[in-house]
């Protein structure tokens, strides 16, 4: 038969649990249970929709998508009809399209035509299917409704007469975030939706409800009547402020980074983004960003050409090679830049190199590792368990794949010295000082819950990577995963800790606790402000006042100029081409969107000039094309550090990191510093101990440590593990405390 006659379409084979069914003429397969707008997805036939999202529940509440349906009295909405074996459906057929025009006039009764000024304005789901689906004439000539907006903190604006109650906030708050801080009020026309009681929104994934939203309702606040979609150009970036390494788009206008918006990954962050990667880009332009290449002169600082300073710097290196340098790596470097930093110590003869330097206890010599149960597979655990770690706060997009895994019914279990609050409920938990929690994962309980599930994962966080007893802590956990089959998941301790390790940034002599313990005559500070980066930095920064430091830096800051004798200014990660290793083992890619800042420069750039400066070896290529190319990872053992001593009388300390003082960077961010989020500077104890202390809730407490002291706001909270202070790191005034034990009294 010629092809001329031939208009049959072969029938599709029906694999099992699948039903047959024809859309606009196209025959397909979908399975049982679905509905037939996702089956329309699956084949690339579009059918308009507001409230249906594909992460969300179901809520059939816009009418937009109904769609005429063979056999069927009344159209019917499609993201709420399921597929049938044998159903016919049209999506453009007479009945369809009326029915699809008439819920468009009902949407846009009461929206206001405020386009020119609505910040959502050029990538607008109502405007857009507006316009195929629009009359030209309203015949609505009554007044529209108004609503009173309510202020929901710094990062949500909101215009609330614009809502068309897909509730697609609603549902994003209290399925995917888990906080249940949006909902509707009143009834019928009267329907509003906010948060109740008019407090500001608390998740730390906030900013998604502004993706969700298919009209202007909730729009970015730091953001708001800055620039329009076509104005801007979009680049692939990565978060940075975590090991997940979330995918995201930067809306550069003219060089500057104006937003930041999620890029589609399934297997990372899927479409979400954390608040924290959302709007840190406000940071790169904090007035203390290094911009030109600084030289110290006695006690002042003045500018200097880039062949000077690098002078100076390779200077400063050759009189210090090999065991009088130390060369400290933020964790969130790239891999670029960390394998010439690993070329550029062998080439000075230095050991001591290393990027762990939040960490207090690295006596086993641990360093990052991948995950043993890839992120996208947590949801579908059937047991997890927390070991020292306030989830929320460091990975935050991970903790939503566990409260799917919870939603799935996954038994969640904790063993933590805060009792942090969580997104959901908890099977068990244990609550006790940092010593104990090692001691706390031999519980028979637990292990017997862990050897019975079928897919169990433990992750092991930040409050127990970093304290005095890490290595006890890792030991046990390691010890529980062998005994019980579950997949051990230590956090990265900084967004490149695994790609890092992977190229050699280790130490072959001394670790970042024993390079300031024991002072080198220079050091080489990377991307690190040195006043608030370090596990110790009391200790940290008595040793690099005494040397000659040369400071590879993104911002000349206060701390950074009082220890520094040179400053390179170099990129952060939104301005330059780099990879990156998260935590599954992915190495990502990110591309240069904002514009570097004055005379900043790449910092593989400034690595390879200096490297030139220097005659190293590995330093002959001419472009990031031949870096890449010369990329080998590295296996390097590193030496054992000393064990701690966190012995002694006092309290106990559960150091964490605050969610937004993480990095130079996020804590520049100043609509991030606003966030309720952000609590800023206390200690929190147990009531017992506070008793005992002689403190009260609100009192000002004196804690005293080996390093320092710190006078501290108090709060009560019988949260808190027994004999222990909870403090998080990140802020000027709990910068003097380590991780040891602390001494408590009144102020």
């Amino acid at each position: 038969m010629s092809a001329e006659t031939d208009n049959t379409s072969v029938a599709p084979v029906v694999p099992e649990g699948h039903v047959a069914i024809e859309i606009d003429g196209v025959a397909t397969t979908a399975p049982k249970g679905s509905m037939i707008i996702q089956a329309a997805d699956k084949v690339g036939i579009p059918i308009p929709r507001f409230c249906y999202h594909d992460k969300l529940s179901i809520a059939a509440n816009c009418r937009m998508c109904l769609v005429d349906v063979d056999k069927m009295g009344k159209p019917a909405p499609a993201c709420a009809t399921p597929v049938m074996d044998g159903m016919k459906v049209s999506t453009r057929s007479e009945k369809a399209l009326k029915s699809q025009r008439n819920v468009m006039e009902f949407l846009l009764i009461n929206h206001p035509l405020d386009c020119p000024v609505c910040d959502q304005g050029g990538e607008c789901e109502l405007q857009d299917l507006s316009l195929g689906y629009g009359r030209s004439v309203s015949r609505f000539v009554e007044r529209k409704r108004v609503v009173a907006d309510e202020d929901i903190g710094p990062l949500v604006a909101t215009e609330m007469t614009r809502c068309i109650h897909c509730t697609r906030c609603i549902r994003f708050t209290a399925e995917i975030a888990g906080t249940y801080e949006l909902g509707g009020m009143y009834r019928g026309e009267d329907l509003q939706i906010g948060t109740y009681d008019g407090k500001p929104l608390t998740t730390e994934l906030s900013g998604n409800v502004i993706d969700v939203c298919p009209v202007g309702a909730l729009t970015n606040k730091p953001f708001q009547f800055r620039a329009r979609a076509w104005e801007m150009l979009a680049r692939e970036s990565l978060g940075y402020h975590d090991a997940l390494g979330s995918n995201l788009f930067l809306h550069v206008r003219r060089g500057e980074v104006m937003r930041t918006v999620p890029r589609d990954n399934d297997m990372v962050n899927e479409c979400w983004l954390s608040d924290r990667d959302r709007y840190s880009h406000q940071g790169l332009y904090a007035a203390d960003r290094a911009q030109v290449p600084m030289l110290k002169d006695g006690d002042d600082w003045r500018d200097a050409s880039w062949e000077e300073a690098l002078a100076k710097a390779a200077a400063i290196l050759r009189d210090n090679a090999a065991d009088r340098l130390g060369m400290l790596v933020h964790p969130s470097t790239s891999n670029e830049e960390g394998a010439l930093l690993a070329r550029l110590a062998d080439a000075l003869g230095t050991g001591n190199l290393d990027h762990r330097i939040s960490q207090s206890d690295l006596s086993d010599a641990a360093v990052a590792e991948v995950f043993q149960m890839q992120v996208a597979d947590i949801e579908r655990a059937d047991l997890v368990v927390l070991v020292g770690t306030n989830l929320r706060h460091e990975l935050p997009l991970v903790n939503a794949r566990v409260r799917k895994a919870w939603q799935n019914g996954a038994k969640v279990h904790a063993v933590n010295p805060v009792d942090f609050d969580q997104t959901f409920d908890l099977a068990g938990k244990q609550i006790v000082a940092p010593s104990q929690l090692a001691g706390a994962l031999m519980d028979a309980g637990l292990r017997e819950a862990a050897t019975a599930a079928t897919s169990a994962v433990v992750i092991v966080g930040a409050l127990a990577e970093n304290g005095p007893h890490a290595s006890a802590i890792r030991t046990a956990a390691a010890e529980f995963a062998k005994a019980t089959g579950a997949r051990l998941c230590r956090i990265p301790q900084g967004a490149n800790a695994v790609g890092l390790a992977d190229h050699g940034v280790l130490p072959t002599g001394r670790d970042a606790q024993a390079m300031l313990a024991e002072p080198r005559g220079a050091y080489v500070l990377y991307g690190i402000e040195p006043g608030l980066d370090f596990a110790d930095t009391a200790t940290a920064l008595k040793a690099l006042g005494r040397a000659q430091v040369v400071a590879f830096s993104h911002f000349a800051c206060e701390s950074t100029r009082a220890v520094a004798d040179v400053i390179l200014p170099i990129g952060l990660l939104p301005e330059i081409d780099a990879t990156l290793t998260n935590l599954d083992g992915r190495e990502q890619a990110a591309v240069a969107g904002g514009k570097l800042p004055g005379q900043g420069r790449p910092g593989w750039r400034v690595l390879r000039a200096l490297g030139g400066d220097l005659a190293a070896a590995g330093f002959e290529f001419t472009d990031l094309a031949g870096l890449r190319d010369s990329l080998v990872k590295r296996d390097v053992t590193p030496v054992a550090g000393k064990a701690a001593n966190p012995s002694g009388d006092g309290l106990e300390v559960a150091l964490g990191t605050a969610i937004y003082r993480s990095d130079a960077v996020v804590r520049r961010a100043t609509a991030l510093q606003a966030h309720p989020l952000n609590v800023g500077p206390r200690a929190v104890l147990h009531p017992a101990d506070a008793q005992a202390a002689g403190l009260a809730d609100g009192a000002t407490g004196k804690f005293g440590a080996a390093a320092g002291t710190a006078s501290l706001p108090v709060a009560v909270s019988d949260a808190v593990a027994r004999g222990t202070v909870w403090i998080e790191s990140g802020h000027g005034a709990t910068a003097p405390l380590g991780a040891g034990r602390l001494q408590v009294g009144r102020a």
